[in-house]
């Protein structure tokens, strides 16, 4: 077991991913995968949520594309899963479970930064609907200078801004593409979701099933107050 590496631990920085970990928009992706694939008349294969779970916007359009056979439809797939994930987060931003809390709590004691593989746009603008933003000191989205997940570009850049070694920095993810990309980049990984059966486990060192796991909250007390 390697939750000790977590619950015996005091990180000097705190990266938190965004989508599915502290904005509840993983079924506002879903949805707008599933519109985008009725605009263009196609069909959503089978699992196709599952592989497309953390990926950057422009490469899950390329995969809509390239699993519907309509390669020449890259482009637009790509802009209209967007544009139409970024109405429905508009509309309808909210908040996972126990996050705000964590959050605020982690923020009076320690740098926080988010790493995402969304617009920068998007994630202010739903961090600052939540009321969260201000309590992150750097946000880092995939760029033409930054590689998206599951390469560890974001969250290396992000500790660095922090100010902090990586393996110094704790990360918080509820996608394997996301932890992938944070064990990469040589942080610690709090994984957010059930606990994988297979060898996709490692890919975090504790599991929770929320941000709101009592067990979670007594150790940033704990451990962050410190």
């Amino acid at each position: 077991m390697t939750a000790h590496r977590i619950l015996s631990w005091s990180p000097s920085a705190i990266v938190f991913d965004c989508d599915g970990t502290l904005m509840d928009t993983e079924r506002h992706w879903q949805d707008a995968r599933t519109i985008t694939f009725r605009l263009f008349g196609l069909t959503p294969p089978a699992g196709f949520a599952d592989r497309a779970k953390g990926v950057h916007y422009t490469e899950c359009g390329a995969l809509m594309a390239q699993e519907t056979g309509k390669p020449e439809l890259v482009d637009e797939l790509a802009g209209t899963l967007l544009s139409t994930f970024t109405t429905l987060v508009e509309e309808d931003p909210v908040t996972m479970p126990g996050a705000a809390a964590l959050v605020r709590l982690a923020a009076r004691h320690r740098p926080l930064a988010v790493a995402s593989n969304c617009p920068r746009v998007t994630v202010e603008s739903c961090l600052d609907r939540a009321g969260l933003l201000s309590c992150f000191e750097h946000i880092v989205v995939a760029d033409v200078e930054v590689r998206p997940k599951p390469e560890p570009d974001v969250y290396r850049v992000a500790a660095r801004l922090c100010g902090v070694p990586p393996e110094e920095a704790l990360a918080v993810e509820d996608s394997l593409t996301g932890m992938e990309s944070a064990r990469r980049a040589g942080l610690r990984v709090i994984g957010l979701g059930t606990r994988p059966s297979g060898p996709e486990a490692d890919r975090a060192d504790l599991w929770v099933g929320s941000l709101a796991d009592p067990d979670l909250l007594s150790w940033a007390r704990s451990r962050l107050g410190a």
